[in-house]
């Protein structure tokens, strides 16, 4: 999995202070804006986050480059609506040569690796051999002289993939470009960086806590599962382990923590 912050709001804590001072003030915004500096708009931020204050945190966006996972997952984080995407599409690029991802419970399990690896070649042939029999039926089908037109034999080729695609497993690798603003970053955060959310996404959450709080750490000095900033919401269900994890996420920006 690679995961990297490529763009994001400049000074956020700044845009999103001003933001929220606009709310409670009179003066004209710039008057507003001239009145912060660096450590005042920190501490306006942290204590937004004490009111539970979030419509302000909305003018701050970050953008993600997620490389190396599952369809599986892709399918997942389109769940979190407000955020834009941009994927890898199997219409216009060929997954002849296609990776996977493996879990690490069958990656630990030598009898479920062997047969995990067997069948992700097997949905590699068959995905191959359907493009290979679509693409021979289609041209078929046309006059010769446009058999050997270049265009022509694109579009059909990427016409037989579109429909041998339906053979892919949810462990084909994609990536994708993503957009979320501040608030449903940390509403994001909340739901997977809990240990209860599925490993793959706990883990791209994760890296993505770590990316932006080396831009803005004021603004997500307390985001992480919800039991690092209040009683865990999952009931019966919690893991029991509140403590241990507003310690882990105390100290997240520790180099060691990636390991």
């Amino acid at each position: 999995m690679y995961v990297k912050l490529i763009a994001h709001t400049p000074s956020p804590d700044f845009v999103v202070a001003a933001a929220a001072r606009t709310c409670y003030s009179a003066q004209p915004i710039d008057t507003v804006m001239e009145k912060l500096d660096e450590d005042s708009a920190a501490g306006y931020v942290e204590m937004l986050s004490e009111f539970g204050h979030e419509s302000p945190i909305e003018h701050a966006s970050f953008t993600f480059v997620v490389e190396g996972v599952s369809r599986s997952l892709l399918a997942q984080i389109t769940r979190h609506r407000i955020a834009s995407f941009s994927v890898r599409s199997q219409r216009y690029v060929s997954e002849k040569k296609f990776g996977y991802v493996t879990p690490p419970q069958i990656a630990d399990c030598p009898e479920a690796l062997a047969l995990y690896n067997e069948i992700m070649e097997r949905e590699r042939d068959a995905y191959n051999q359907i493009t290979a029999l679509l693409l021979e039926k289609r041209l078929a089908a046309l006059p010769e002289e446009s058999r050997e037109d270049k265009a022509v034999l694109a579009a059909q080729r990427r016409t037989a993939a579109e429909d041998a695609r339906y053979v892919l497993p949810n462990g084909c690798e994609t990536q994708f470009v993503m957009t979320m603003n501040a608030r449903s970053l940390k509403n994001f955060f909340r739901l997977r960086c809990c240990n209860r959310a599925q490993w793959e996404i706990r883990e791209l959450a994760r890296r993505m806590l770590l990316e932006v709080r080396r831009v803005s750490p004021a603004l997500f000095r307390e985001a992480g599962p919800a039991c690092v900033s209040g009683p865990c919401p999952e009931g019966k269900m919690s893991c029991g382990r509140a403590a241990e994890m507003r310690k882990l996420y105390g100290e997240m920006e520790d180099a060691s923590w990636e390991n």
